[in-house]
């Protein structure tokens, strides 16, 4: 078995075809133990990190930062055994790529002669399906040669191999500045302009000459927005426009126009909601009540000693209220199969959170069992884990009922669309001070709007309004609410 493993993006959760490389967390050259994070994936439903599969040495990277991979397709090679000296030197035989794939199974999926997604023998990158020996030519003005009996693809984010082609005469490899661990590009020894794969292709589509650029970005790193300003004949800024803090100032071309590739999890958001919005017949139904009792109740939960460490939130009490409910009319908890409806006795509680990267609803699993002090403790750790991005793929599938809290944003309430398979999404608004008649007078007091939109199909206009009103009581009165439902 050869030294050298490549190693193929996997499939991070159910079906997923692609990955975007956002960041390697390591270099070529550089020792890996087995399950550390080599690299950062942006799926359509997160990003994620990825493990090594096996310790030894770093020996090449097949693709730069910001690009798109299949999965299937390799993204670095790892020599299991580095302290066995140097690798041999390359072979036709060890460059010829596979002419027919073996049978299933027989080799594992993605890895060298091993299928590949689309039917498609998986081949050394670079390398086309060719029975003969293959060789190398170097890039222009950047050639990296294989030293030790495997391509070595520049180091993040230089652009991938290209195609082989024959060369009609060698080119002498120039030095390749090492790419920086944060990511970017910089300019390397001798002139040479070193661009993120997106840039360069967009400079290449646009017919744009990279080395005529000055760079706004990072360490004088060629960016989209460089190439557009070239390709209109306006000459590129020095500097960036400065922006806020933990903010991204908008970059607008002459057509004062700025261009947003759909993508990732804002792709996957859009298609869900198009599809759920033109399959499942909407329903929304809004409800307003005096929350005063529940902020009361909320100040004395934190002042108990053991609540005194937790997050406490009204978002936390809207959670159990709902699943309260769920536990009177079950059918809200359902989905629609077309001959059939399934009614889950579990509840995947999702909470729709707003992150760099877009919309996700993470959900917490079989909530309806959890204690209230274990429902806060889920919530916080979603809601922490979603902001920082590393909510897993399967936290995000299975979801049963969402709630949206739209009133962090101060907004009072709002029509939601219901995540795919789901049959009831509530929106609860910002909790305001009001006029409100109590007991006969008019005072001031907290009050807050729900909208609970709902699918048709499943639930008529009287489920849905029952269960919107006992959400309701239950937020007026949660004391009263837990002793007589509990």
């Amino acid at each position: 078995m050869s030294r050298v493993r490549e190693f193929p993006l996997p499939d991070l959760g159910e079906g997923l075809t692609e990955g975007e490389i956002l960041k390697w967390l390591v270099q070529i050259g550089d020792i890996v133990e087995l399950n550390q994070p080599v690299v950062e994936v942006e799926t359509a439903k997160a990003a994620v990190e990825i493990p090594a599969k096996w310790a030894g040495k770093i020996t090449a990277i097949f693709h730069g930062e910001g690009t798109v991979v299949d999965v299937g397709s390799p993204i670095f090679a790892v020599d299991t055994d580095p302290g066995a000296g140097d690798l041999p030197e390359p072979s036709a035989a060890s460059l010829a790529a596979v002419e027919i794939a073996p049978a299933e199974g027989a080799v594992e999926p993605g890895l060298i002669g091993g299928p590949a997604p689309g039917g498609r023998t998986a081949v050394l990158v670079g390398y086309g399906p060719k029975t003969g020996a293959a060789k190398r030519r170097p890039r222009k003005g950047a050639g990296v040669p294989a030293s030790n009996g495997v391509p070595v693809a520049a180091p993040a984010p230089v652009a991938a191999p290209e195609p082989v082609r024959a060369a009609p005469e060698p080119v002498r490899p120039a030095a390749v500045a090492p790419a920086p661990r944060s990511g970017g590009s910089v300019s390397a020894p001798g002139g040479l302009v070193l661009a993120k794969p997106p840039v360069r292709k967009l400079a290449k589509d646009l017919g744009v000459d990279l080395r005529t650029l000055t760079g706004s970005g990072p360490l004088g790193s060629i960016t989209r927005d460089d190439v557009h300003l070239a390709a209109s004949g306006v000459a590129t800024a020095a500097e960036p426009a400065p922006a806020g803090p933990g903010t991204v100032a908008p970059a607008f071309g002459p057509d004062r126009e700025q261009r947003i590739p759909v993508k990732g999890v804002r792709k996957l958001t859009a298609q869900n909601m198009v599809a759920s919005a033109f399959t499942a017949p909407h329903v929304t139904e809004f409800l307003t009540v005096d929350v005063t009792r529940s902020m009361k109740a909320l100040d004395r939960l934190r002042k108990r000693r053991e609540w005194q460490d937790v997050r406490v939130s009204p978002l936390l009490l809207v959670a159990k209220a709902v699943l309260l409910a769920v536990g009177r009319y079950p059918m809200v908890n359902s989905t629609w199969a077309g001959e059939e409806i399934v009614v889950k006795e579990y509840v995947n509680l999702g909470i729709a959170a707003a992150t760099e990267r877009g919309l996700i609803v993470p959900n917490i699993k079989d909530a309806g069992r959890l204690t209230m002090r274990e429902l806060a403790d889920a919530m916080t750790a979603l809601v922490q884990t979603a902001k920082a991005g590393r909510t897993a793929p399967a936290d995000m599938s299975g979801g049963t009922l969402t709630i949206t809290n739209v009133g962090v944003f101060g907004v009072d309430t709002g029509t939601p669309i219901l995540p795919p398979g789901e049959s009831a999404i509530l929106a609860f608004g910002a909790v305001r001070e009001m006029p409100w008649v109590h007991k006969g007078k008019v005072k001031v007091r907290q009050v807050t709007t729900l909208g609970l939109s709902f699918d048709h199909r499943i639930i008529d206009g009287e489920l849905g309004s029952k269960f919107l009103r006992d959400v309701g009581d239950f937020l007026a009165d949660p004391e009263a609410a837990l002793l007589g439902w509990t």
